[in-house]
């Protein structure tokens, strides 16, 4: 029997804690991006924006540990990880359309490299809790 509760106990306090220092830091990051500086590198801003969105999706889920809020997690956790191996890959392939860095370009470098160990760690914490 799943226990959807078992994501908000432990490790995964901690893990809900740094999903919300991401959200808060993408979305303050995105927000000044995008009102101050947007045409310096527009796909760069909305990429960040959509990372924003990601978190704030994964620690809203990972908290709220229903039935339903599990499969939304598992769900923004899995883009989150494929956006930053996509992004983080496009960003070494094409770094004139990242003038300026994103959350997830060079794979979290400037957030040293935990956006992408994070959603590694919370995909392991929901299949553990499961």
């Amino acid at each position: 029997m799943t226990d959807p509760a078992a994501t908000k106990h432990g490790p995964g306090r901690i893990l809900i804690a740094v999903y919300g220092v991401f959200a808060l830091a993408a979305t303050a990051r995105a927000g000044v991006q995008i009102a101050t500086k947007f045409s310096d590198a527009p796909i760069a801003y909305v990429l960040s924006a959509v990372a924003a969105i990601i978190y704030c999706a994964a620690t809203f889920a990972l908290a709220k540990a229903t039935n339903v809020s599990r499969k939304v997690a598992t769900t923004a956790i899995a883009i989150e990880l494929i956006g930053v191996l996509a992004i983080g890959a496009f960003s070494y392939a094409a770094p004139d359309d990242f003038p300026d860095a994103t959350v997830w370009s060079h794979f979290g470098q400037g957030y040293g490299f935990v956006p992408v160990v994070l959603p590694v760690l919370g995909l392991l914490w929901l299949r553990r809790t499961r």
